[in-house]
């Protein structure tokens, strides 16, 4: 294990073979995201970013959930947290604080790195905000999906309501957003909310470990450029992301990454990538 891995309280993150491992750790609280958790989220994944040995990125849940959203605790102070004389000034804390929620998920988007989510259990409320920024999602068949923050009174604002339409239909994204209903792992699959369903939970970590490896066994140069193209080709017109390709390989395309693939296949052998 590195000695560079950031110290954390609610994660547990381990590194090999170039793939990080990056496990919520609190299970006897189902793993429920309070206040350091969004913290070291955001800490976890700009280390996976910063650190070149880092290739690909497992998000996972110990114990029987994978995650049952935010902290009530912590929900329960944000009044105390935004308080302030001044109902205006008040306001604006909430807002800048929700900004920052946001942030801490979007770290995983921002990571150059693909990130690969493995969920067992369930998987509620700021959990589907959390799962919605990784690049795949993979499940045990006892997962279970639901977007709650409606039956508690509130509009889910870290992320579900604008990737969960991304992922799945927009019919079955406000269904399960106006009414809170859980979806299964079979259901999940065929909406594509997942790319596959594992048996147990064992085999589900090793099946995405397995994905994980064939990952980190391709051009980290290239990986990263394929994800960029990816995440703008979703957020731009065709002909913009054209238009960023074209100038992303005109500097990148002539890659020490390209000459060793080409070296290796003339001296039939698995190509050698640097970090």
């Amino acid at each position: 294990m590195s000695a560079d891995l950031p110290e954390l309280t609610t994660i547990a993150l381990s590194l090999q073979d170039g793939v990080a491992e990056v496990c919520l750790n609190r299970p006897e609280r189902s793993n429920a995201m309070n206040a350091p958790m969004w913290q070291e989220l955001r800490s976890a994944f700009a280390w996976a970013d910063a650190t070149p040995r880092v290739r690909v990125a497992i998000l996972s849940g110990a114990g029987r959930n994978f995650c049952g959203g935010i902290d009530l605790a912590l929900l329960s102070s944000v009044g105390e947290l935004v308080a302030h004389e001044d109902a205006a000034r008040g306001r604006e804390a909430l807002r800048r604080l929700i900004l920052d929620l946001q942030d801490c998920l979007s770290a995983i988007e921002r990571c150059r790195k693909p990130v690969l989510a493995g969920i067992q259990g369930a998987c509620i409320g700021g959990a589907i905000d959390l799962v919605t920024c990784c690049d795949m999602r993979y499940a045990a068949a006892d997962a279970s999906f639901s977007v709650r923050e409606i039956d508690v009174g509130m509009t889910a604002d870290v992320g579900t309501l604008q990737r969960l339409p991304r992922l799945i239909s927009d019919g079955l994204a406000r269904e399960l957003a106006y009414t809170g209903r859980a979806v299964g792992a079979r259901e999940a699959r065929r909406s594509g909310l997942v790319n596959r369903v594992y048996p147990s939970t064992d085999a589900l970590l090793s099946g995405v470990r397995m994905i994980a490896l064939t990952i980190a066994g391709k051009s980290p140069l290239a990986i990263r450029g394929t994800k960029e193209m990816l995440n703008y080709g979703r957020d731009h017109s065709i002909a913009d992301g054209l238009n960023y390709v074209a100038t992303w390989n005109a500097a990148m395309l002539q890659s020490a990454d390209v000459e060793e693939t080409m070296r290796a296949k003339h001296e039939q052998r698995p190509p050698r990538y640097r970090d």
